[in-house]
């Protein structure tokens, strides 16, 4: 018989079945708990709230577990690419090599975007924020790509899986381009994945460009990790806007904008903002850690710490190999940058720091890594949306195949005013 937990409640007893999943979690099952008492609960910020059951990605904080479809991040990171972490994410298991040809094909000949989109970029101030760029980008295939009753929802979730994941970086490296002034780069379609968007980012017609291949693997690891991250502020967005039934494009344009914000994926631009107040006052590296550690200054290390994991973040693990590799090779002066790399190996011996496990974390060193490799810092959060897509893509499709799937729909406990009267305007003081 499976485990039952029981609430006592107005001198009733009420059973809630205990829900466990492959991971050994544990969570109590209250589905039919106002239906049964007429209560709800209260859960500020869903800290304690498992909206959905879900297969795609485990976390466990306190050990520094990431898996994907169960296979850990670190083999990923090693033995993976890009697009074939995508398949694995979306489609539930490793693609043969057959399939994973056949998906790389299909994203290779949807990367191109509608000549018309381009204007949009003209109507855009110069200044824009690519975050804003994007979504609007984003949101507008939904005009592109209205008329396709054609097709099954499965074919045509599957032909939108491969467009976005196709034209993001696209639309990205065109919103670069516009702020800086340079002509649109096309992709080219013989690159990898990771190279084309380098190519777009940083070649010109007026020269060749070849991609530096550390680059290359470096971004394609970066994308790798930030792919998935269980329920999230943005996945749980897309899930949400997913649940109404809105397009595809619509969805993920939600994720993106709950990607923005500074409290999600604007961690690692933060990094920087940081780092360049530290080199603008002057100040030694010793002075901020001990800033940091007094509870009497407002100043905060940025990139250091994890809401969920209490041990170390994983992904920063790998990504520390990765920044090391990329800056012997790259050979870049850059005061930013060596303040960047004291205040890690200062961080990492203070006593404080080891105690409270405020390790460096997967921001601090893709903040870094990103500057490294010539992308502007108003551009780290769309860097951040490119890796995870096919996270928000995954748990768009996860949801819409749920059995019994219902439109998302939160309770409250109202504290606005009592029964009130309408007083007329002419008697309102």
């Amino acid at each position: 018989m499976s485990e039952v937990a029981e609430l006592k409640l107005e001198g009733q007893t009420v059973e809630l079945p205990v829900v466990v999943g492959t991971e050994n979690e544990k969570g109590i099952d209250i589905s039919n708990l106002r239906a049964k008492t007429g209560y709800i609960t209260l859960d500020n910020g869903y800290m304690n709230t498992g909206a959905c059951t879900s297969a795609i990605t485990f976390i466990d904080g306190e050990k520094g577990i990431l898996r994907y479809r169960g296979i850990p991040i670190e083999v990923l990171a090693e033995r993976s690419s890009f697009l074939e972490t995508a398949y694995l994410l979306i489609d539930g298991k490793l693609p043969t090599q057959p399939e994973l040809d056949n998906f790389t094909n299909r994203v290779r000949r949807h990367t191109m975007i509608h000549e018309d989109i381009k204007r949009f970029y003209d109507g855009f101030p110069r200044d824009a924020h690519p975050m804003a760029i994007l979504a609007s980008v984003v949101s507008s295939l939904s005009t592109f790509y209205q008329h396709e009753n054609n097709r099954t929802e499965a074919e045509l979730f599957s032909l939108n899986t491969v467009r976005l994941l196709a034209k993001l970086p696209t639309i990205a490296a065109c919103a670069y381009k516009k702020s800086i002034g340079q002509p649109l780069m096309y992709p080219q379609n013989h690159m990898s994945y990771c190279e084309n968007f380098l190519h777009m980012m940083f070649s010109t017609p007026a020269e060749h460009y070849e991609v530096d291949p550390v680059m290359i693997e470096t971004l394609n690891l970066l994308l790798i990790l930030h792919a998935d991250h269980e329920q999230n502020c943005s996945t749980s967005t897309v899930r949400m806007v997913s649940s109404s039934k809105a397009s595809l494009f619509a969805a993920i344009t939600a994720g993106i904008c709950a990607l923005w914000g500074p409290r999600h994926g604007g961690a690692n631009e933060e990094v920087i903002d940081m780092l360049t107040q530290m080199r603008n006052e002057g100040g030694s590296v010793s002075k901020y850690v001990e800033m940091a550690k007094d509870k009497n200054t407002k100043f905060k290390l940025m990139g250091f710490g994890h809401r969920v994991y209490k041990n170390f973040d994983p992904r920063a693990k790998i990504l520390k190999a990765a920044c090391d590799k990329l800056l012997a090779k790259m050979k870049i002066s850059d005061p930013l940058l060596d303040l960047a790399k004291e205040l890690e190996e200062a961080a990492l011996k203070d006593p404080y720091f080891i105690e409270r496990k405020l390790y460096p974390n997967v921001d601090f060193y893709s903040g870094i890594i990103y500057k490294a490799m010539g992308i502007p810092t108003v551009a780290f959060t769309v860097m951040f949306a490119l890796g995870r897509l096919p996270g928000w893509i995954a748990h768009a499709k996860e949801y819409l195949n749920e059995p019994g799937n219902k439109i998302n729909r939160p309770r409250q406990i109202y504290i606005g005013p009592a029964l009130a009267d309408y007083v007329s305007v002419d008697k309102r003081k």
